[in-house]
């Protein structure tokens, strides 16, 4: 069976990280699975994890090329392409404003937290 890559070209970084990333997280588990086979016989210990991965790899290479899959990744690659993205000045000024809320609603209710603090110890001291 020869492997043919759908659509070659169209989708490329999009699919290929993908896969690299699916091959990562397989490999992984393929060594997690090799240090936990605790079998005196070296061959099954070697093989059973290495003929996971390759069977693995080939269910990824497939699945990145089942066209409505591929398809998909290409339309998604397509519309990252079509994003403006922000320039650095922005994303610089964007962070200073949240980061400047956030330490805004913090103060706030750290003081309304006190306020109830303090209003509840005088009520509960009173009766």
């Amino acid at each position: 069976m020869a492997l043919k890559i759908y659509k070659r070209g169209q989708g490329y970084y999009t699919r290929l990280y993908s896969a690299l990333v699916a091959f990562a997280m397989l490999a992984t588990g393929c060594y997690a699975l090799y240090r936990q086979l605790s079998t005196g016989n070296v061959w099954v210990k070697a093989f059973v994890p290495t003929g996971v991965c390759v069977g693995f790899s080939w269910l990824i290479f497939w699945i990145v090329n089942k066209p409505g899959i591929a398809d998909f990744m290409i339309s998604a690659e397509g519309e990252i392409k079509k994003v403006s993205w922000s320039s650095r000045k922005e994303i610089i000024a964007s962070t200073v404003v949240v980061i400047s809320v956030v330490a805004l609603m913090t103060a706030l209710l750290f003081a309304a937290d006190n306020f109830f603090i303090y209003v509840f110890k005088i009520l509960i001291f009173k009766y």
